[in-house]
């Protein structure tokens, strides 16, 4: 992941910030820290692992698109990373590599870093449910505990959802109830896969600065979000924005708006999934919308590869940086509330998009 919060902020210019991201550099701060845990900021390579995004990728024996291919990686292989470097000027815009299991190099864009963590179950939760988030690669929600192979969704690392309910199935297995928010369906998930979020670790990201005072822009061409409070900048982050597809203009528009509707989970699916439009994708997490036609700030798992348009209109981000981005706007949605709405728009979060 590329984002900067405000410690390594004070030590640039927002002229460094823009040189950096123009240069695909953003990536230097990825430093391997292996101690992650819900409620910290994290950099790219704090995750010990990567997942494959992509149904085949190569892996080249340097990190260059000019090295020579050893072989492929599949779709959801999971390899530990074991480096993480700056490849020669292609693609300009993202110039990060993984090494994976020593045994070759893959570009970052096609690999998501996740961790391998089981969590505590537990078993005394809200009657209104409580958000829970996926700490492994993947695991599969089933349409019943007792028929586990019976999958309904495969649910990625980062992804979150509305936990409802605790099952235990014949062998003992545990489960969590996670409804579909999109398709109003019942699913079920290993409970030690799942973390259950406390208060604390979403509660509001500097309440102390008024709400006025805090602003986020998004530079189109630059492909970077960046947070002030007041003059102050206290966080950049790489992004992909929407962009212009043979199937249609998506790009981001132009303008200034404010967050009007936040919510921590949203299964967003749309058109039809035969073509390179459609899209299905169940616990987008932490969203911030800013226009009626519901163009958001959300986290982004399908991809890796942030620096360039690629989103059907909306501020694609990685999910910790969205994570950031949805505890520190306005309005604050406390952990309680499945979602918040804001007609007037006029308490949210101001955002210039230029």
């Amino acid at each position: 992941m590329d984002l900067l919060d405000r410690n390594q902020l004070s030590d640039f210019s927002r002229r460094d910030f823009l040189r950096l991201s123009g240069a695909g550099l953003l990536g230097l701060f990825s430093l391997p820290l292996l101690n992650w845990r819900p409620g910290r900021s994290l950099q790219a390579s704090d995750l010990p692992y990567g997942r494959v995004i992509n149904d085949d990728v190569a892996f080249y024996d340097r990190p260059s698109l000019d090295g020579n291919r050893i072989n492929y990686y599949w779709k959801d292989l999971v390899k530990p990373i074991t480096g993480v470097t700056l490849g020669d000027d292609e693609p300009t815009y993202n110039r990060v590599w993984y090494e994976l299991n020593g045994e070759g190099f893959v570009h970052s864009g096609s690999v998501q870093p996740v961790d391998v963590r089981l969590n505590p179950v537990v078993t005394d939760l809200p009657a209104d449910g409580i958000l829970g988030e996926v700490t492994v690669p993947f695991t599969d929600a089933v349409w019943s505990p007792d028929r586990p192979t019976f999958v309904a969704y495969r649910y990625i690392f980062g992804t979150t959802y509305w936990v409802t309910g605790i099952v235990q199935d014949k062998s003992g297995q545990v489960w969590y109830r996670t409804p579909d928010d999109e398709k109003g369906f019942l699913y079920y998930v290993k409970a030690e896969h799942i973390h259950i979020y406390t208060p604390e670790e979403v509660a509001q990201i500097s309440p102390e600065v008024p709400a006025r005072q805090k602003r986020l822009e998004v530079r189109l061409a630059e492909q970077v979000v960046i947070a002030y409070e007041g003059e102050k900048s206290v966080f950049m982050s790489k992004c992909a924005t929407g962009a212009n597809f043979s199937t249609g203009d998506f790009t981001t528009p132009t303008g200034y708006y404010r967050i009007r509707h936040k919510r921590p989970s949203r299964h967003m699916a749309g058109g039809n999934l035969a073509s390179p439009a459609g899209y299905d994708l169940p616990g987008v997490p932490w969203v911030c919308t800013f226009t009626e036609s519901g163009i958001s700030f959300h986290g982004t798992f399908w991809h890796n590869d942030f620096g360039k348009p690629r989103s059907h209109g909306c501020v694609n981000l990685t999910p910790q940086a969205a994570r950031w981005v949805y505890r520190w706007t306005t309005p604050f949605v406390p952990l309680a509330l499945e979602t918040l709405f804001d007609e007037s728009g006029s308490n949210g979060t101001g955002i210039d998009i230029v």
